[in-house]
């Protein structure tokens, strides 16, 4: 089965309240850099962070990660982004999922999750919206609901934004957004 890329339902865009991402292979290319005192470092594109500022900023939509990893790695980019709740260590992402939801108070129905391994099938089944990059695991691609033409840590995210943006106050959004800080 191919890729699902065509634009979805412009009623269910407007419903997203809560953009929940995962991290290794969403929000970054999945390859992992250690630095000489064995401490572990990631490369997250500035697009996307603009992106997701945007999304805030201008249509409201509320932004969580969900990680499988630990998320002290991704903490200090998440607070330059405003980005909470950040849940880590989760092995079961269909629960956290579910658990992020009632801790921002915005349910299943107004939530949309981007994940590329089958460990996130779990929690892209639960979402309204299910999304992926566009180099996810072929698991992945023929389960969800939209690909992003681009590929994690490469554009992907902010392939979502822009469509929700699209869908919810037109893109490009008006000028007065401040630039993501990093």
């Amino acid at each position: 089965m191919a890729p699902r890329s065509r634009k979805p339902p412009r009623e269910l865009l407007r419903r997203i309240r809560l953009v929940v991402l995962d991290v290794d292979g969403t929000l970054t290319d999945g390859r992992l850099f250690y630095g000489k005192e064995g401490e572990a470092l990631k490369a997250f594109d500035v697009r996307d962070g603009h992106g997701l500022r945007l999304l805030q900023h201008h249509a409201g939509i509320k932004v969580a990660v969900l990680t499988g990893r630990r998320a002290d790695l991704v903490q200090q980019r998440c607070r330059e982004l405003s980005i909470e709740p950040v849940v880590g260590s989760s092995r079961a992402k269909g629960s956290a999922l579910q658990q992020i939801c009632e801790e921002v108070g915005i349910p299943r129905a107004a939530t949309a999750y981007m994940g590329d391994d089958v460990n996130d099938l779990p929690a892209l089944r639960l979402a309204a919206f299910s999304c992926a990059p566009a180099d996810a695991a072929p698991e992945v691609l023929r389960e969800v609901r939209w690909v992003a033409p681009h590929r994690a840590g490469r554009g992907a995210v902010r392939d979502l934004c822009e469509l929700l943006l699209g869908a919810n106050v037109g893109w490009p959004p008006p000028e007065d957004t401040p630039a993501p800080q990093g």
